[in-house]
């Protein structure tokens, strides 16, 4: 039976799921700077170890209101193809195995979020995970 990794997150109440194998990295928020007509999804550039990298907010990018920044809030720093970006989340809550017939199509009505964003939603026990489709988060606009 196949599975998949997953890095487990929460943005408000909802928690969500990215595969394990785009993850480079998670570390806690940096200063960010903003930059001039930039995406109002996209908060700024940080540098990580001299790589200047853009900071994605899911919240903004979903259109859900954006939680306060906390000691538990972090950048996740993620591979799309040649990308490299961060997430900012408010919470990462696990890594979690995932087999894929616990996985199915998104709902034909995703609430709160653009199904352009969700490739599937994870069953397991009685949580769902809404599952991310990334290569969709920077691109589009």
């Amino acid at each position: 039976m196949a599975e998949e990794q997953l890095v487990t997150f929460s943005l408000g109440s909802e928690e969500f799921g990215v595969d394990i194998m785009r993850v480079q990295e998670i570390i806690r928020i940096p200063p960010i700077t903003r930059v001039p007509n930039a995406p109002v999804y996209v908060e700024g550039v940080i540098n990580l170890r001299g790589n200047v990298i853009p900071v994605v907010s899911l919240s903004t990018r979903f259109g859900m209101t954006r939680a306060e920044e906390t000691e538990l809030s972090r950048i996740i720093v993620v591979q799309v193809q040649a990308k490299v970006f961060g997430i900012r989340v408010d919470a990462v809550t696990e890594v979690l195995h995932l087999d894929s017939d616990s996985i199915e199509p998104p709902p034909p009505i995703a609430v709160g979020v653009d199904s352009q964003f969700i490739r599937g939603v994870g069953k397991t026990g009685e949580r769902l995970l809404i599952l991310l489709e990334l290569d969709q988060i920077m691109g589009g606009d």
